[in-house]
Formats: C-alpha cells, sequence, structure tokens
C-alpha cells in the first residue's frame, strides 16, 4: 500500500478547503473545482479564480514519470540542488521496449539495447527517493490506475495520458517535464484555471457499445482541440452504470481532444476497484469523504448553470465507433463505415489489428476480447488480420494467464507482447513498413496520426474498442459491421458473433509474483550517478543562456510549417526514443516532420546562408554556428499530442528564439516557456499569410515584455517593404521571469543556492 498517509493528509484538509471555496465563490461546486481549490498553496484563499484567465498555483500530490520522458525531467531535477523529491515520485520503464516478436524476446532485447538508460534511471531513482518500475512491469498509466491514484487527489506526470487516473476521480495532468522537476523541488506548480466542459451521461452501455466509444463520439463532437484549457467532468446515471476502468478509459483519451484533464465523481465501481488492487484503506476513507469526492447535488441536477458548455451522450443510443484515418476525432459509426470507405477511398482490407495500451489493457478489456475470441476459436474461426495483443501491467498480464485468457487468444492466432506501449507510441518494429504501402491497421490505442505506429506515412490506422477490434481482425475487412454482418468459417458456414461479455474485475481476484516495484534506498546521499561522456544516449545538461534585455533583431526564417504540426512533427518519436536522454543527438530530429509551406516538403527548408535548401536541424545548426538567430511559424493548434518537452528544448537548444503561430496546445505552450522561449500568437490570424520565406523580422519592444501587453514584431520582406506584426502572449511575471533567467530551471537552481 503506498503513501497511505499522504493520501490521508489530503483527505484532513479537503472538507475546510471546500467549505471556504463555496463560501468565496457563494456557489455549489463542481468536482473539479473541490480539488482544484483543495490543492491550493495557502490553506485559505481569498481570490475567485477566474476560468481560462487567472494563473494558479498548485501543490499537486504525487508526480509520475514515464522513461522517455523521465530521462531528460531527472537529468534537470540534478540541477536543481536537492537531495530529495519533495513529493512522492515514480519512474516507469515502459516507452523504450520495441515490440517486435513476442514478450520475452522483445523485453530480453530491450534490457540490452536500453541497459546504460534504465541503469541511470534506477540509479536517480534511488539516489533521490524516487520509486522505480522496472522494464516489464507496465504501462505507467495503468501502473498508476492499479497502485497510486486516489478519489479527490492531484497529480502531474510527464506524458500526456496521466489523465488516466481521472477514472479514479483524480485530477491527473500531463505535463512536461520541467513541470515536474518544480514540483519534485518542492515549487508549486503553476496551471492557469481550467474552463469546465461537464458531459452528462444517461442510460447503459450494451451489447457492442463501450466505455470507449464514449470518447470516440466526444472526440466527433469537440475535435482535437474541443477541449484545450479546459477540464472534462463526467456525471449522470450512465457514469454511475460504468466500471472504474471504463471511466479510465474515456479519460484517457480525453487527452485527443486536448483537455487539460477529464474526471469522473466517486462511486461505488471506483471503491471496489480500489479494493480489488489491494486498497481497501483507500477504499474506506473515500467512502467516509464520499460527498467530498463528487460535484454538489445542485451541479448534477442545473449543469448548465455550473459549466462552460454542457454535453448529453445517450448511451443507450451510442452506436460503436471507428475513429480515423490520420487523426483521432474523425468519428464514424462501424454502421456507416461501408459507406464511408468507399466514399474516401480508404483500403478496407486489415493487415493488423492491436489491442492494449494504456488506454484499452484492462481486465475488463481483455475479457470482453476474450468472449469474442473464444466464439472465433469454437467456431473454426481464425483472424485474417494479424493480431497483437498488449497487457498494461504485469498484474493484468498474470491475471489473464492464470484465468486462460491468453491461451485463447493464443489459439486465435494473437501475438502476446511485452507490458509496454509498443506499437502505440510507435515502437513496433513492424515487418514491411520501410516498403511505405498503402494498407490499414485497426487498433484500441488513442493516437492515429500519420507514420505514429509504424513509421510509414501510408498506413491508414482507426481506433476502436478492443472487442470491436478483435471481431475486425477476424473478419479482415474495416467495413465488417458485427451487428449485423456474418463470417464464413473453413466449412462455409455463416458466424454470427454474439455480443461481446466480460468482468470488469477477476472473479479470483488479481494475481502477480512480482510487480516490477523497486523501493529507493532510505538514504541516497552516497549513491553516485555516473554518466559516460561518451555515450550517445545520455548527456549531461548545461544551463541556458539567459535573456540579454536587448530586442531581437535579424531573425530569419526557419520553417513556416504549414497545417497540422504535432509533437510528433516537431520530435517524432519511434527510433528517436533512444535520444531522449541526449538533448544533442536528439535534436537532430527537431521538425524534421513538419511541412514547409514553401515547398510543401518535410524537412527541406531554405538556408539563407547559402540559399540552398536543406534539411531542418542542418539549417538551424549553421545559424546557430553563425550566430543567427530564427523563429519558427506554425498554424492552429501547434504542438498538439504528447507532453513531449524535447519538442520545445530541441529548438531552445540549436537556438531558436521565437515560435509564433496561430494558437498553441496546452502543453507545448507551457514547455516552451519553462525553457526560456518565447512563445507568441498572431493577434490576427490572417498574419500568417503575410510571413514571407526570405523575410528578416525585428522585435522593437521585447525589452518591455510584460503581462497583458502585446509585443510588436516587424516583418522586412525581401523587396523592402514591411508588415507590422502583434503578437498575444500569456507570459504572467513569473513565467517573464523564466524567459529573463533563461529557463524556470535556472530560476529554481538560484533559489537553491
Amino acid at each position: 500500500m503506498f503513501d497511505l498517509g499522504m493520501i490521508e493528509s489530503v483527505y484532513l484538509q479537503m472538507e475546510e478547503r471546500i467549505y471556504n471555496a463555496r463560501k468565496l465563490l457563494n456557489r455549489p461546486l463542481t468536482l473539479s473545482e473541490k480539488i482544484l481549490y483543495s490543492h491550493l498553496p495557502n490553506e485559505k484563499t481569498e481570490v475567485a479564480f477566474e476560468r481560462g484567465k487567472s494563473y494558479v498555483d498548485f501543490l499537486p500530490d504525487r508526480v509520475a514519470m514515464q522513461d522517455a520522458t523521465a530521462q531528460m525531467a531527472l537529468l534537470q531535477f540534478m540541477m536543481a540542488g536537492r537531495s530529495n523529491v519533495a513529493v512522492p515520485s515514480t519512474v516507469h520503464c515502459d516507452h523504450l521496449i520495441q515490440a517486435k516478436e513476442s514478450a520475452n524476446i522483445d523485453l530480453a532485447q530491450a534490457m540490452d539495447i536500453n541497459g546504460e538508460v534504465y541503469d541511470f534511471l534506477e540509479s536517480v531513482s534511488n539516489k533521490y527517493g524516487i520509486g522505480f518500475w522496472k522494464p516489464g512491469a507496465g504501462i505507467i498509466h495503468q501502473v498508476v490506475l492499479e497502485n497510486y491514484a486516489f478519489p479527490g487527489g492531484m497529480m502531474i506526470g510527464t506524458d500526456s495520458h496521466t489523465v488516466n487516473a481521472g477514472g479514479l476521480g483524480m485530477v491527473a495532468i500531463g505535463v512536461g517535464g520541467a513541470d515536474a522537476v518544480d514540483v519534485m523541488a518542492g515549487m508549486p506548480w503553476e496551471l492557469k484555471f481550467p474552463k469546465l466542459i461537464g458531459i452528462k451521461l444517461s442510460g447503459k452501455l450494451s451489447n457492442w457499445v463501450s466505455a470507449k466509444d464514449v470518447i470516440l463520439k466526444v472526440a466527433g463532437i469537440l475535435t482535437v482541440k474541443g477541449g484545450t484549457g479546459a477540464i472534462v467532468e463526467y456525471f449522470g446515471p450512465g457514469a454511475d452504470n460504468m466500471s472504474c476502468t471504463g471511466k479510465g478509459t474515456i479519460c484517457n483519451m480525453g487527452a485527443e481532444i486536448g483537455a487539460t484533464t477529464s474526471i469522473f465523481g466517486y462511486d461505488e465501481h471506483m471503491g471496489k476497484y480500489l479494493r480489488a488492487t489491494g486498497r481497501s484503506a483507500v477504499a474506506d476513507l473515500a467512502d467516509s469523504h464520499s460527498t467530498l469526492l463528487c460535484a454538489d447535488a445542485d451541479v448534477i441536477n442545473e449543469p448548465k448553470r455550473f459549466y462552460d458548455q454542457v454535453l448529453e451522450i445517450d448511451l443507450n443510443k451510442l452506436e460503436p465507433h471507428l475513429n480515423g484515418p490520420f487523426t483521432p476525432d474523425r468519428a464514424t459509426p462501424i454502421s456507416k463505415m461501408k459507406e464511408e470507405a468507399e466514399k474516401e477511398n480508404w483500403p478496407t482490407s486489415i493487415q493488423v489489428g492491436l489491442i492494449g495500451s494504456c488506454t484499452n489493457s484492462s481486465y475488463e478489456d481483455i475479457s470482453r476480447s476474450v468472449s469474442i475470441a473464444k466464439q472465433a476459436v469454437d467456431k473454426g474461426l481464425r483472424t485474417k488480420a494479424r493480431f497483437t495483443i498488449t497487457p498494461g501491467s504485469e498484474q493484468v498480464r498474470h491475471t489473464i494467464e492464470r484465468d486462460g485468457f491468453i491461451e485463447t487468444l493464443e489459439q486465435l492466432g494473437a501475438d502476446i507482447f511485452s507490458n509496454a506501449c509498443g506499437p502505440c507510441i510507435g515502437q513496433w518494429a513492424r515487418v514491411g513498413s520501410e516498403k511505405q504501402e498503402k494498407n490499414t491497421i485497426v487498433h484500441s490505442f488513442n493516437r492515429n496520426f500519420a507514420k505514429r505506429a509504424d513509421g510509414n506515412p501510408n498506413t491508414y490506422a482507426f481506433v476502436g474498442s478492443p472487442e470491436l477490434v478483435t471481431a475486425l481482425a477476424i473478419a479482415g475487412d474495416l467495413t465488417f459491421d458485427p451487428q449485423k454482418d456474418f463470417l464464413t468459417n473453413d466449412r462455409g458456414e455463416k458466424i454470427f458473433l454474439k455480443p461481446p461479455v466480460g468482468v470488469d474485475l477477476p472473479e479470483k481476484g488479481f494475481s502477480v509474483d512480482d510487480l516490477g516495484y523497486q523501493e529507493p534506498a532510505y538514504d541516497g546521499g552516497s549513491i553516485e550517478v555516473v554518466v559516460n561522456p561518451d555515450s550517445e544516449r545520455l548527456q549531461l545538461l548545461s544551463p541556458f543562456e539567459a535573456f540579454d534585455k536587448n530586442n531581437f533583431k535579424n531573425i530569419r526564417l526557419l520553417i513556416k510549417a504549414k497545417g497540422k504540426c504535432t509533437t510528433d512533427h516537431i520530435s517524432m518519436a519511434g527510433p528517436w526514443l533512444k535520444y531522449r536522454g541526449h538533448l544533442d543527438n536528439i535534436s537532430d530530429n527537431m521538425l524534421t516532420g513538419a511541412i514547409n509551406f514553401f515547398n510543401g516538403k518535410p524537412n527541406s527548408v531554405k538556408n539563407h546562408l547559402n540559399n540552398l535548401y536543406e534539411p531542418v536541424p542542418v539549417t538551424q545548426r549553421a545559424y546557430k554556428s553563425s550566430g543567427v538567430s530564427s523563429i519558427v511559424v506554425g498554424d492552429e493548434n501547434y504542438g498538439e499530442g504528447s507532453s513531449r518537452e524535447h519538442a520545445a528544448m530541441e529548438p531552445r537548444f540549436l537556438g531558436v528564439k521565437v515560435v509564433l503561430v496561430r494558437s498553441f496546445a496546452r502543453i507545448h505552450e507551457t514547455n516552451l516557456k519553462k525553457q526560456g522561449m518565447l512563445g507568441l500568437t498572431f493577434a490576427d490570424k490572417s498574419d500568417y499569410d503575410k510571413i514571407l520565406e526570405d523575410d528578416v523580422f525585428n522585435f522593437i519592444d521585447l525589452d518591455l515584455f510584460s503581462p497583458n501587453k502585446q509585443l510588436t514584431l516587424v516583418a522586412k520582406h525581401l523587396d523592402g517593404s514591411e508588415d507590422v506584426i502583434l503578437c498575444d502572449h500569456t507570459y504572467n511575471k513569473v513565467q517573464i521571469k523564466w524567459f529573463k533567467a533563461g529557463s524556470a530551471l535556472n530560476l529554481i537552481r538560484s533559489s537553491n543556492k
């Protein structure tokens, strides 16, 4: 049982703080507000924060880091001047394990290839009092749900899908590594007070409809940026009828609508899950504080009075969905897929079906998938597509093996991958992907951007529930609708699949021989963390330079990115994951996926030093060595996707001064600020069109940088004409101090001297 004392202290202070907040606001409170106001640095605030505008300091209860992002986060923490972390923190080794053949083989190869990284993370964790989850223990978000998440708590994690813990009633927020460093260093963590979106769920899931279909439907309504700057709070009888892990699935993929986080109120399903995972004491505490752990009754009864936006979804009318391709918000009911695929000329032959990931790897998910698999096996069917399973944790894997699920899946023809992220994040050594052939895959993951899973830009990826993906893998056909279509076995018999059935928790309880957890040393003072100076994987950091108080002048355009530019475009994952701890090496992927507005090509920009078109990192390294400042220009929702802070650190390291876009994704904007970058938006979005390839840029008032004051950028064109471009920003006084100091970490380190 982890951190029971900390959880008790959270509940001890909640009642009074919620009472004070309710009195201050003079109205009932949503669940999100209860948790947010309970995690302020001051016991009693006199300020009623304005949603979407007020920057607020919070004190999260814990920090979680996955191994890819933990490297840079801990390299930064080592510079912070502390001997121990200030709050409970964990590292989870899940991202660096490549899926190729099978669990045992892939894990052994990962241990060999990533040995020095794992040794580094283990030693740093041991030194600074951080819990260490070894390779094979499971995917960070599933492990957190099983061991750490608790109703009413607040946590941050260096991965955008930290929001999974909302399934246990927690405000859990994905952040960049620099934010994690702040909290581990004992500093408050800053967030713009979120807006609130309320989603009322009525009815009950049935037949082929699952919790996954709820978020697929929501994504179709709100789009990939519809939740930006907001917490999505689910309530209603439909929510009460849903399992804890089903709630987790919905919250998890809420990252794909840009939501700060998503959350459900505490109920009996959460209590059952806490007890099933060995946390009866936490369940008892939550039961005794249950009124604090859900929205006030008036909020539930009159949601439009208390939320900034309200949606209602009738689960009785919900259909199974497939979202995609190339974006997680293109929602298509399976009943409409045949006509949609024909209209769009999507390839309908499914090559691979993949289930699992942090989004859908619970016991319930696998049990529902197995109910379909068993029907198929019993009736003489096998999959026409390759079929893979990625369990969410060793605890889940061990339990489904005990209960015969793995045997059934293997009888169907499935391959069982390691308890890790694998294909979901591009860590999939898919045979033949290098040919870049047009093909279709279906999976139960969360993201399906081009090249995301296998590096092939022509892989059409569709997102669905594990049970639907299982049926589609058996059929091998994207247009197959299991609600009405039949399959034919080798004997020529028509087979109709019955709707999936499953249980949210194992009847015999969970079972595991070794969780894969390593407790840190009681006193790590004598532990030495060694980084080989010749390593290609790890590199100690040096502080970024401070702002010299002069206006940026003679800035050249590095790239004007056209259209969607996600963190995958800015700093690709996949094979680049191995360089997450080496800032210089990973910077060779900077913006290589972004499309240059002026030639329509990726990784090809004009180098103004030689007037040749060269790769983006090559060009920027040339600018850096020549002392030339540069600017990156982007479109809407720039930095959408993961919490990957490398997407902010790489431009900073290579000498980019400014990122100017039509709009930012939340986490990426914060990451830029943390690294001492100037992240701005066009005051007039149409000014994006005024940016020309050969422009030279000058700021005229950066020396007067202050909150709520626009900055003025002059774009001087090749013909001698000029455009004055007004730039908005969201920097407050503290964030401007980060900029002037050169980074937030520089400011922290100076305060710890």
